[in-house]
């Protein structure tokens, strides 16, 4: 049996706007004007754009939308709890969840004592990967500067209500992030290519190199079928196939593996350049490698679980 991954109509119509949306206002002065900040401006015009709800009930989605909207956002390297809003509008009631899809109130996904958003939340969801539960933080919130520059804090919560559909939000952040990472990293394979088209050394570019080309080459192929496998992903979720789990699973650490690769290889091509903070790749990686750590986190676990190991 064969699948088609291209996506429909009308999800790519949510890809070419969110990327001519990312073009207009997702700029490096922008996203350097948000660095440690909430992005509130870009957030609030992404939920007028309808992509925080577009998989919930009333957004009428699902994840092969989820998809399509990560891969264009993670391209441009768009800041925010992209993949916390997302599980949060599976397992909220309906007046939280309109409210995280209309950019009203930030979500913290995770677990205390160190979650991401949370000096800037007003809704905080505790989970462990399999059960989750409304919170709210005892205490003051302790910021934290993290790698990617997102504001995060030390805090305690208090468990309130044990929410329902957990499986199928983690199922769908996973698939989120995978989408994210994998054009993420494609963005940092894309501006290394072409900074070796124009940089030259002993009088050649030096993508003409098999040492610069072909671990270029190498990564592009994995991050192009981490892109195919998260939409392999989305295609079991929305016709709730029973493997949709492991493909989950194995599509975000398929995505985390391509995108940390497409980081180290990249980062060489710049060479000095690729590892300075105000360099042209350093924010991407920032953003990769933070990305990559965020609740919920049980996806190795979830994938051994479902071979029986």
């Amino acid at each position: 049996m064969s699948l088609d991954l291209e996506f429909d109509d009308a999800q790519q119509a949510i890809a070419t706007t969110l990327e001519q949306f990312c073009r207009d206002r997702c700029t490096e002065d922008a996203l350097s004007a948000v660095e440690g900040k909430f992005p509130s401006d870009l957030w609030w015009d992404l939920a007028e754009l309808g992509v925080l709800g577009v998989a919930s009930e009333e957004g009428g989605g699902g994840a092969l939308e989820v998809a399509a909207a990560m891969e264009a956002l993670g391209h441009a390297i768009f800041p925010g709890p992209l993949v916390a809003s997302f599980f949060a509008t599976q397992v909220l009631p309906e007046d939280l969840c309109t409210r995280v899809a209309m950019g009203k109130s930030v979500v913290a996904l995770g677990a205390p004592p160190l979650m991401p958003w949370a000096p800037v939340a007003q809704l905080f969801i505790e989970t462990d990967g399999h059960r989750a539960w409304t919170a709210r933080p005892m205490g003051e919130i302790e910021p934290v500067r993290t790698l990617g520059g997102e504001p995060w804090g030390r805090l305690e919560l208090e468990r309130k209500t044990e929410l329902a559909g957990v499986e199928r939000a983690r199922m769908l952040a996973d698939i989120a992030r995978a989408a994210y990472l994998s054009a993420a990293g494609q963005r940092l394979v894309e501006d290394a290519s072409a900074h070796a088209r124009v940089r030259v050394q002993f009088g050649r570019p030096i993508g003409e190199f098999q040492a610069v080309a072909h671990p270029l080459a190498d990564c592009a192929t994995r991050l192009a079928a981490a892109r195919n496998l998260a939409r392999v992903a989305a295609f079991g979720f929305d016709a709730r196939d029973a493997t949709a789990g492991s493909t989950s699973s194995a599509a975000r650490l398929s995505a985390s593996g391509a995108a940390l690769a497409a980081v180290y290889v990249c980062h060489q091509v710049f060479g000095a350049v690729g590892i300075t903070l105000e360099g042209p790749v350093f924010r991407i990686s920032q953003r990769v490698r933070q990305l990559v750590s965020l609740p919920p986190a049980p996806a190795y676990e979830s994938l051994l679980a479902d071979l029986g190991l």
